[in-house]
């Protein structure tokens, strides 16, 4: 989950003090990707428990807004995804972060967003920062050995959109994944503007990905009775497969950005 635009208030200084009524989470790590999207890893004062595919709700000052977690809960550390909101409330002033300092962590991760086992092929759509629970449920579901160490095989479909080949943040990882457990991950990541020049050279899918989910869909040839259909990121991307794909009978969850 990430933050929509808000109105600030004109030349006011950012208040990078954590809320003190909550635990504080320390920044640890900074990956800028492109001028408005960055990754950071948050290291929790106090253990932080939650499912992959929940979201924590972190804050600065009296700012709180909630985000979902990259990481699995295996990993040491909170990784979130973040979107700059130039008009936001809170991104702009965690634009200003630096490696030590704070920020604060509401004690309990929130969201029915999760892996539903009953189903065996999940398709994933998923948006830019979207991606950030798909991500933690693949990381967790492969820590704990995946087909090896679960009764039953499940597979993944990440359907990864961006208007970017930049903004595709975890291409490289999802790729290796792929590579690594064929059986288990099918990533096929997707250009929406593919005629820019800042994609020049992309090979891939094209198309947002709402548009071309009917035909992976038919691609993958996926049981209609064993498929769970996760869609996070852009509400348009999720208006439009939802109203595709619900009335077809598709098992169908979705996870939109945060709103005031």
């Amino acid at each position: 989950m990430v933050e929509v635009s808000a109105i600030k208030g004109q030349g006011d200084a950012p208040d990078l003090t954590p809320n003190p009524a909550f635990p504080t989470a320390r920044l640890v790590e900074r990956r800028d990707m492109t001028d408005d999207l960055m990754v950071i890893k948050l290291e929790p004062s106090k253990a932080f428990d939650f499912k992959p595919g929940q979201y924590c709700t972190l804050g600065l000052g009296s700012i709180e807004r909630a985000y979902s977690i990259v990481s699995a809960p295996y990993e040491k550390y909170l990784e979130i995804f973040v979107e700059l909101v130039p008009e936001g409330e809170l991104t702009p002033k965690m634009w200003d972060l630096k490696v030590g300092d704070l920020m604060s962590v509401r004690p309990r991760a929130k969201g029915i967003f999760t892996m539903d086992r009953k189903m065996h092929h999940h398709y994933m759509l998923s948006t830019v920062t979207g991606l950030a629970p798909s991500m933690s449920m693949l990381r967790q579901y492969l820590h704990d050995g995946g087909p090896d160490g679960d009764d039953e095989k499940h597979v993944f479909y990440i359907m990864y959109g961006a208007s970017y080949v930049d903004e595709l943040t975890y291409d490289v990882e999802l790729k290796e994944l792929a590579e690594k457990h064929p059986d288990t991950v099918k990533f096929v990541p997707t250009i929406s503007r593919p005629t820019e020049a800042r994609n020049a050279g992309w090979t891939g899918a094209t198309g947002r990905v709402n548009t071309i989910a009917e035909e992976y869909l038919e691609k993958f040839g996926l049981p209609k009775d064993d498929t769970k259909v996760y869609a996070c990121g852009h509400p348009g991307m999720i208006e439009d497969v939802k109203e595709k794909l619900r009335p077809q009978g598709w098992n169908f969850i979705e996870e939109r950005f945060w709103k005031p």
